[in-house]
């Protein structure tokens, strides 16, 4: 049997699934009509999950391990020996999912298992004229970009969260679902003890980022970059420095060992704009950069430039924003 198609790993939490999913499908629908193939999604999780919207969302088939116990937690040893035999089965030529935290885990334990290659963190998948896939991901701090092709198959790659654009939903399409049980596997090496109630910030999904840089002095300074976000209904972040000198936790980190971010505007106050931050912010829709250096990167992709000290700029935006209000009122 020849490695044919394009599997979509389509990850759930709690009966919902991840909109990097979306994403990877419609990415997968660009490549499966270049090669006039089938899109297959694998979904392994408990009972009455909406694997009909993968359907909607450009999937052909739709093969739905169900369980109710082993898919309870976020196991990946079982996730992985469940899609390894999955793969083996239906031998599909390309194996995308996403690189969150499972599927940073589940992906390449399934690619050891099967003897294949895995490029993670990939930022473009393109078909080359020998039908086969190149797998495009940043090295050397972002100053190049790697391309990749695998020797074996299936071609296996993970992709960042809003990397893509998600795809639409057409209520229109047909496709199958097919059931199966999962395999009967335990994890004894994982004790599940209790889940932790944790609040955990998801800056992607923000409209409004106002996100800070070196040019920040010091970690109480955030409540003037807060007051600024607050005022625009945003959310606040910062670059890799900022994180890793302790001014903030990394969940408001942006940059390509950070969150990839496409809001509707992005404030930079304070940020050159290193390659490896660029990276997580350069899709927004409008880039405003506020920065005492003219020649900063930033402002190579900015829409709007300040030159100035952000400690000057921002109290002016905050105040020009108030007063708008207070007039509107």
């Amino acid at each position: 049997m020849e490695y044919k198609g394009v599997l979509v790993y389509a990850e759930q939490r709690n009966q919902q699934i991840h909109k990097v999913t979306y994403e990877l499908l419609d990415k997968g629908r660009q490549l499966a009509d270049q090669l006039g193939v089938q899109v297959y999604c694998a979904l392994l999780g408990p009972a009455d999950i909406d694997a009909q919207e993968l359907i909607y969302r450009g999937a052909d088939v739709v093969y739905y391990i169900e369980d109710n116990e082993a898919f309870n937690e976020p196991d990946e040893l079982v996730y992985a020996r469940n899609l390894q035999d999955l793969i083996v089965k239906i031998k599909p030529e390309i194996c995308i999912s996403g690189a969150t935290s499972l599927g940073r885990s589940v992906a390449p334990r399934v690619a050891a298992a099967i003897g294949a290659g895995l490029t993670a963190d990939c930022t473009d998948l393109q078909i080359d004229e020998d039908r086969k896939l190149i797998q495009i991901r940043p090295a050397f701090s972002e100053n190049i970009l790697a391309h990749i092709k695998s020797e074996c198959m299936p071609q296996m790659a993970t992709v960042r969260y809003k990397e893509f654009s998600e795809a639409k939903r057409d209520i229109s399409r047909t496709g199958e679902i097919i059931k199966s049980s999962s395999l009967d596997y335990q994890n004894d090496a994982m004790v599940f003890i209790q889940e932790l109630s944790q609040k955990k910030l998801d800056i992607s999904e923000a409209s409004v980022v106002v996100s800070a840089g070196t040019g920040l002095r010091s970690p109480e300074d955030f409540k003037l970059l807060s007051e600024l976000a607050d005022l625009l209904n945003g959310v606040v972040a910062a670059s890799r420095p900022l994180v890793e000198g302790g001014f903030i936790s990394k969940d408001h980190q942006v940059g390509y060992s950070g969150n990839r971010v496409k809001p509707k505007i992005y404030i930079a106050c304070g940020i050159s704009g290193a390659p490896q931050h660029l990276a997580g912010m350069k899709d927004s829709e409008t880039i405003i950069a506020i920065n005492t250096d003219p020649s900063a990167p930033i402002f190579s992709i900015a829409d709007h430039g300040i030159v100035g000290d952000l400690y000057e700029v921002v109290p002016l935006l905050i105040n020009k924003i108030k007063s708008m209000r207070a007039v509107k009122v």
